[in-house]
């Protein structure tokens, strides 16, 4: 007895230390998640995001897949238990998010677009607004993605063929008075980029006559600018006339040559080497198209130009020199170099990081922010573990004075204007480029937002097939399997409800009991169920990608319900105490835990996040009141409050957040007390003061509020502890109850044990 208890006492005590270091881990990053998330809030000189996840929290279950499955890092994180947006900046519309929920709680919408200057006007048709007949796809709409390009060149082309075919009839008739000009194209695409080559290619599918321009001598456009063996994310996508592409991802030589050998296959009409200059609508509703290389003229015309169009310069002596490159193709061709790479963005970080890689490399990244905001996470953790090992070093707030054969000149723009020489034998200029703005405004294109269709303006990403009402059929499918099993066991209620001393004289005996018959493939039928269920977890982790992952949470609910009808029928409506037995009431508790669990589990994050929601706005109104002040009471208001909140949300411990609720705020009394006496020394008009100090209590009432119900959330989620222990050792029982019944049938009644019984 004293064993036992010496050793249940230490299993407690390993397991309450193992929950405790994992509740004290899962808090330090949600507050890292939150402080990212104010960080990047923060940024009020950047351009608001072009796409923006919204989570609704009234629906997010908290599972998490959002967030595994967004390619993108450090766009979505778990907060209080539930999804939530951590930089909404670095979201590129991959909408993996939208499809991958499974009660459709995340949608993807446009970003406030009102203070940009660098998004055309588009109608639906990515028409641009004011000049029929002109079209843009690709990059140039702010669309990031390869995925995002070739859907809406296959969407024009198909456009532009109906159009094609509405026109033919008026075209005839006019064709005998020589109207129509025989010379005049259906399309011109300027651009084989994604954008174009799938748009070149939805042209052909639909037989239109058309014409391909880029000014490089092959097909590939912003692509083929990448550096050498670059991995291209290009997400699955159909082309036209070739169909799904069969990987996920391609080196971009691999994907160029795919893209090339389709050209080939199809014959498409490309002109590589041009250059072109503008489009112009003429009196009879065609297109000029101007180049280099002479007039093209088109019913239509598609621009898949992109955004980078030339490389942004930095107007500073030296920059024309031979060793200064605008854009790096293979690190490769250089070796024993001292590399400066100027530049902050994703391009600049990964060209740095390739260079690094290099023998004999000294690399250094000059940026004139105070860090790279902009970048990828996963750029940001391996340009991080390059610094650390010395590999890479970034000089932060340096403008660039000059550049000269040997080195470059920097002057620091945080107030200290100090100047540093660095030597260089490469520099490579990566700020990005000179979008074509001018250009495309020349040709028709707007990019006067108040002039944007309300349609598109408010136009959101499809949210995932989970509607509100998907848990209907799903209800409907298992009241259909209980009421089936009701029905067979009311049939054979006579034997279901007879003693079991006295089944085996029963007629039905031998249909129904457990291991022949009948009876026997009812447990059968639950193990089969049963493994359907569990293999929702892989799917949920993203292991198993096809179907989708409402399908596969409806097919959960109802496999688990299945699997506890079918084993009561295994089991004659009668589980005795041994271990299959205890494997269908395992069962039963594990079907309890996940109905009982996940409802509460869903329903109290909810008011977690809405406090923290509240919270942020109360900060950001102590920062307003801060930013209007020009004394430090303000200042150290605000300094005070994350003090007094990074203690009591986030390293007090439950038991003192609860004596704090019944009163013993001594923090609190505390801040204000100091933050009055500082008020009073700088003369603070009282209505001021007390609006401060108001803020102040109501932050600290609303993170302890936050902090407990973060608690109560935690205390409830072992619920899905329990679910998942008790799965387990369901498992390990169903697999002692099936073993034990194969020895009884092959050896303990000498028979020769078959899927119908022994026999």
């Amino acid at each position: 007895m004293t064993w036992t208890l010496l050793i249940c006492l230490s299993v407690a005590l390993v397991l309450a230390l193992a929950v405790a270091f994992h509740r004290r881990l899962d808090l330090r990053r949600q507050q890292a998640v939150l402080r990212e998330r104010a960080v990047a809030s923060g940024r009020s000189n950047e351009a608001g995001p072009l796409q923006l996840p919204v989570i609704d929290l009234s629906r997010c279950l908290g599972c998490g897949t959002c967030v595994r499955s967004c390619p993108e890092d450090g766009v979505l994180d778990l907060v209080h238990g539930q999804a939530a947006v951590v930089n909404a900046a670095a979201c590129v519309g991959h909408a993996r998010c939208v499809a991958e929920c499974p009660v459709g709680a995340v949608t993807l919408t446009s970003g406030d677009l009102s203070a940009r200057k660098d998004v055309p006007v588009l109608d639906a048709e990515l028409q641009a607004v004011g000049t029929d007949g002109l079209y843009l796809v690709g990059e140039i709409t702010a669309k990031a993605l390869i995925r995002s390009a070739a859907e809406q060149g296959v969407r024009v082309a198909r456009t532009i063929a109906q159009r094609c075919a509405e026109r033919a009839p008026l075209a005839a008739a006019t064709a005998g008075g020589g109207g129509e000009q025989d010379d005049v194209l259906d399309l011109v695409i300027v651009g084989a980029g994604p954008g174009g080559l799938a748009c070149a290619l939805g042209a052909v599918e639909q037989g239109l006559a058309f014409e391909l321009l880029d000014q490089e001598e092959a097909i590939g456009g912003t692509v083929a600018k990448y550096p050498r063996r670059k991995l291209v994310l290009t997400e699955p996508i159909e082309l036209p006339l070739l169909g799904r592409m069969r990987q996920r991802e391609y080196a971009k030589e691999d994907l160029i040559e795919l893209w090339q050998e389709i050209a080939d296959r199809h014959q498409l009409p490309f002109r590589g080497g041009v250059t072109f200059d503008r489009c112009e609508r003429q009196p009879d509703g065609t297109f000029r198209v101007d180049t280099d290389q002479g007039a093209v003229l088109a019913h239509n015309v598609v621009l898949a130009v992109g955004r980078r169009g030339q490389p942004r310069r930095l107007d500073v002596p030296g920059e024309e020199l031979p060793h200064v490159a605008y854009s790096l193709l293979d690190a490769g061709s250089f070796t024993d170099c001292r590399v400066v790479v100027i530049g902050g963005g994703d391009s600049a970080v990964e060209a740095a990081m390739a260079l690094a890689e290099q023998p004999g490399n000294e690399v250094t990244i000059v940026y004139r922010q105070d860090d790279f905001f902009r970048i990828r996470r996963k750029n940001k953790d391996k340009l991080q573990a390059r610094r650390d090992d010395g590999r890479i070093r970034c000089l932060f707030r340096q403008d660039i004075a000059a550049i000269t054969a040997t080195a470059v000149d920097l002057v620091s723009n945080d107030g200290t204007d100090r100047r540093t020489r660095l030597t260089a034998d490469q520099v490579f200029v990566l700020v990005g480029g000179v979008p074509p703005f001018a250009q495309l405004e020349q040709c028709g294109v707007s990019f006067d937002q108040t002039r944007r269709p309300a349609a598109v303006d408010g136009a959101t990403e499809p949210a995932s097939n989970a509607a509100a009402g998907s848990l209907l059929p799903v209800l409907a499918g298992t009241t259909v399997l209980t009421l089936a099993t009701f029905a067979f066991a009311a049939l054979h209620a006579d034997y279901y409800s007879a003693p079991a001393a006295l089944r085996a004289a029963d007629p039905k005996h031998a249909l129904l009991r457990p291991d022949q018959s009948l009876g026997l493939w009812f447990g059968v039928a639950a193990v089969i169920a049963l493994v359907a269920n569990l293999a929702y977890l892989l799917r949920r982790r993203l292991t198993v990608r096809f179907g989708s992952l409402t399908g596969w949470m409806n097919a959960h609910i109802v496999t688990g319900v299945a699997a506890v009808l079918l084993a009561a029928l295994h089991a004659a409506m009668a589980p005795r105490p041994t271990p299959g037995g205890q494997a269908f009431w395992a069962l039963v508790a594990l079907v309890g835990t996940g109905a009982i669990g996940r409802w509460f589990y869903a329903w109290l994050p909810r008011a977690a996040n809405g406090r923290e929601l509240t919270l942020a706005a109360v900060r950001a109104d102590l920062a307003r009141l801060r930013a209007a002040s020009d004394g430090e009471f303000a200042a150290m208001a605000q300094h005070e409050t994350e003090a007094l909140l990074e203690r009591r949300q986030w390293r007090s411990t439950f038991l003192g957040r609860a004596l704090a609720l019944l009163g013993l705020q001594w923090d609190l009394w505390r801040t204000v007390r100091r933050l009055e006496q500082q008020a009073r020394a700088e003369r603070i008009a009282p209505l001021e003061r007390r609006r401060v100090l108001a803020g102040v209590r109501k932050a600290y009432g609303i993170a302890v509020a936050a902090a407990h119900l973060e608690d109560l959330r935690a205390v409830l989620s072992t619920w899905r502890w329990l679910h998942r222990w008790l799965a387990l050792l369901l498992v390990l029982l169903i697999v002692v109850h099936v073993v034990m019944a194969w020895l009884h049938g092959a050896f303990a009644s000498g028979a020769t044990f078959s899927v119908g019984g022994p026999r």
